[in-house]
């Protein structure tokens, strides 16, 4: 059995159906605190850099689904 990366084609296939069923996830702001902060935390444990960057941004990510880029943010002060 030969390891085989998907097909460009087959990612992009995922992808969208990924974005249908984001039309219809409700997601709690509850669940999104919970898993900013375990991603921060795990971030803060990163040797590294890189990898750190990866959770970062991950975790802006999910605080996005639930608050925007509409809220103000602390660091704009």
């Amino acid at each position: 059995m030969t390891d085989q990366l998907p097909e460009d084609d087959d990612l992009l296939d995922a992808a969208s159906l990924s974005d249908a069923d984001d039309d219809f996830e409700e997601i709690s702001s509850d669940e999104v605190d919970r898993v900013v902060e375990a991603l921060e935390a795990l971030a803060a444990t990163a040797e590294s850099e890189n990898i750190r960057c990866f959770l970062e941004e991950a975790s802006m990510k999910v605080y996005l689904l639930v608050y925007g880029e509409d809220e103000p943010q602390a660091e704009a002060a």
